[in-house]
């Protein structure tokens, strides 16, 4: 059954990237990311990887157009590093620089200010990074005036990175026996100014369709692309719905948490019994199906949703079974491992100020990796490839 989402003409799954796969040349095919050997130095693995904010400055452009506060698209510098650096980690990778691309829509967005306002975001996102121990230098990158192709405003970054070949995370070494160390992906991390919802960058079309009213579709027409993909919910953005903690613009718009900075510190301590390591984007917590091979992955032991994933479940009508494949639900990243360095890695990461727990284990399986997630909310089957 097609999910809501995918009704909406976004595809998890991402059917079709296989066309590129023959030109792809990385030493390790079943990793994250693409590592390429770095020329100079034929120990070293170069990783290239590149990422943007999906919709979510859809969510920046509501929100500047109903206060006039310009800083709404600050947010979004922390958003593309965050989705970069988070799949970076996922190889073990260290980030070295980066470079940024904005596409703007003149008419509807005063490129100057947003530009302006974009810049502080990544000189406030570096200095957090920098007190992470985890400096990145900025390499530049491209402004380009759209108006024909961009409606209101899209951002994203590539950003460069190194790790050591005899040291990078392939999963190819993950087996039964495993545990799944899942981070939080909301409450409030200690560089964070304020609570964070947990939503990340993916499902905001979902989101936004489900839960804002009818009005602003009416007013800002240039948001959608058709009247069926117009809001149809019940809130405006300045609304604080039961149990939220917060409004919804500040729900939808809460930047995406960095976990490298964490991640890499795990590696450093941990790094022979890491044998995996996920990005909950795309894919939402089915994503560790493209990890390992022949691995059932056993989540029985997650976290209760963030308030905003119940929200646009119970607003959108989409299935308990779609949503975990939507969204993140709460667990931002995972640490596949070794049991005996469960819970070492469970004390480091709270030690440094983000939630984490075992969220369960893999499992043998046979032939294509599969997942079973087992909730309160029923429990749910996955197949990597198919349905």
């Amino acid at each position: 059954m097609q999910s809501k989402y995918e009704g909406l003409g976004v595809d998890v799954r991402k059917r079709g990237v296989e066309a590129f796969q023959p030109l792809v040349e990385s030493l390790f095919p079943g990793a994250f990311c693409v590592v390429t050997r770095d020329p100079e130095r034929r120990d070293m693995g170069a990783v290239l990887h590149t990422d943007s904010a999906g919709t979510k400055p859809i969510v920046s452009y509501l929100l500047w157009r109903e206060s006039g506060d310009i800083h709404a698209f600050k947010g979004l510098a922390q958003d593309v590093l965050a989705m970069n650096l988070d799949d970076l980690a996922c190889v073990g990778a260290t980030p070295f620089s980066f470079v940024d691309y904005v596409a703007v829509n003149g008419f509807r967005v005063p490129k100057e200010e947003a530009l302006r306002v974009l810049s502080e975001g990544f000189r406030d996102a570096m200095a957090s990074l920098e007190a992470l121990d985890l400096p990145l230098l900025f390499a530049g990158g491209e402004t380009a005036d759209l108006p024909d192709l961009v409606r209101t405003l899209d951002i994203s970054a590539t950003v460069f990175g190194r790790v050591p070949l005899s040291r990078a995370v392939t999963g190819d070494r993950i087996k039964p026996g495993n545990v799944i160390v899942g981070v939080r992906s909301g409450g409030r991390a200690p560089y964070e100014a304020r609570e964070n919802s947990g939503l990340m960058c993916n499902g905001l079309t979902l989101a936004r369709r489900a839960l804002l009213d009818g009005s602003y579709g009416l007013r800002f027409p240039e948001a959608w692309e058709t009247v069926a993909q117009s809001p149809s919910g019940r809130f405006s953005l300045s609304d604080q719905p039961d149990g939220l903690g917060m409004t919804l613009g500040e729900a939808l718009s809460s930047p995406t948490r960095v976990f490298a900075p964490y991640v890499l510190k795990a590696l450093e301590r941990f790094g022979p019994q890491v044998t995996g390591l996920v990005h909950n984007t795309a894919g939402g917590l089915t994503k560790c199906l493209k990890l390992g091979r022949g691995v059932h992955y056993l989540k029985d032991r997650l976290y209760e949703p963030e308030p905003i994933f119940t929200l646009i479940k119970q607003e959108s009508g989409e299935d308990w079974r779609h949503m975990y494949e939507d969204f993140n639900m709460g667990v931002g990243f995972e640490v596949i491992c070794e049991r005996e360095a469960a819970e070492g890695i469970v004390d480091l990461l709270e030690s440094m100020g983000v939630e984490a727990e075992a969220i369960g284990e893999a499992l043998r399986g046979e032939g294509a990796n599969s997942l079973t997630i087992r909730s309160s909310f029923g429990e749910f089957k996955y197949l990597a490839g198919g349905a």
